[in-house]
């Protein structure tokens, strides 16, 4: 058997070798590694980058929460405050040990990003508005339950449904989203979105109704899923360089022209006593000097100034100025 020889002589490799070692360079194992103050990194684990703080989503949870109102009133029948809460980061076990057993999760693709969400619905939230939507005061039965009703079914398909469809509007500035329904669950144990240990991002909305149970929608995003837009989510300020819409201002300009103002012109002010006042019947004349000029008013402000005269056997004012200033 013949031996393969070295491609560098044994002098230069001992020269390099004394180079690396006066230039600080540890060589060798973990020791080496802990030496050096080297730190150990393991592919493919998302949570050893933290994520970056995510004002654009608080953005978007501030104009979904505006929406939100007017899809859950229709519901509940009743006024209903909506309080946005902070975004949250925790770990998806954590989340979902703290989760009751029963619970609505429904699950949601968010193309053309990878991965998914969820929405959470609280269970007895559902049954309370449900009872509200058929004209009861939103009581929630104390028994417990492993199973929705056929109602309930369909007020979470209706409602996650209006829901999607606003959360996709509110994120027309982040990024096209087209959010696909995946699969519904009851259970947080059977969920499978994420890894356990991964980090998620939770989207809380307090429902606070006049009359029944309140609630909490929440929105749950792997921190994976949001990886390719977070760039986009941690601009705090939204760049609107969009160019300006001409047919649009066109549009409006023709309708402002349109609005129709009272407009009014006030040829004389006299002045009475409270005894003439008083005293005053039919066929008494109260005299009146005309002004030189005749304000023609816009509500309270002065817009114009002419003269009184006659066209077409009708009386009418003549312009003479524009912009005289604020009614005296």
């Amino acid at each position: 058997m013949t031996t393969q020889a070295s491609s560098l002589p044994e002098k230069e490799v001992s020269a390099l070798m004394e180079e690396l070692s006066d230039s600080g360079l540890a060589i060798g194992g973990d020791a080496d590694a802990a030496a050096s103050g080297a730190v150990t990194f393991a592919l493919g684990e998302e949570n050893l980058r933290p994520v970056q703080k995510l004002a654009g989503l608080d953005r978007i949870g501030e104009r979904f929460a505006r929406q939100l109102r007017s899809t859950i009133e229709p519901f509940t029948r009743v006024k209903t405050q909506v309080n946005p809460e902070p975004l949250d980061h925790v770990r998806f076990e954590d989340w979902c040990a703290d989760q009751r057993e029963f619970t609505s999760l429904s699950i949601y693709r968010l193309r053309p990003l990878k991965g998914a969400m969820m929405i959470a619905l609280d269970a007895d939230f559902i049954t309370s508005m449900v009872d509200s939507f058929y004209g009861g005061r939103g009581l929630v039965p104390s028994h417990k339950r492993s199973e929705f009703t056929a109602s309930e079914d369909r007020m979470i398909a209706r409602l996650t449904e209006m829901l999607i469809t606003q959360l996709k509007d509110s994120w027309t500035d982040v990024c096209q989203i087209e959010p696909v329904l995946a699969s519904r669950e009851t259970n947080p144990q059977y969920i499978t979105v994420t890894k356990p240990t991964d980090t998620v991002v939770l989207q809380r909305f307090a429902l606070a109704p006049a009359q029944g149970r309140p609630g909490m929608v929440t929105f749950i995003y792997p921190q994976a899923t949001l990886r390719p837009v977070e760039g986009a989510l941690s601009v705090k300020v939204r760049d609107d360089s969009s160019p300006i819409d001409n047919e649009w201002r066109q549009r409006l300009s023709y309708a402002v022209e349109d609005v129709r103002l009272p407009v009014r012109s006030v040829l004389a002010r006299p002045e009475l006593t409270m005894g003439q006042l008083m005293a005053l019947k039919p066929g008494d004349v109260i005299p009146i000097n005309l002004a030189a000029k005749v304000p023609l008013l816009v509500g309270s402000k002065r817009f114009a100034e002419g003269t009184i005269g006659e066209q077409e056997g009708r009386a009418a004012l003549l312009v003479e100025s524009v912009g005289a200033g604020n009614e005296k």
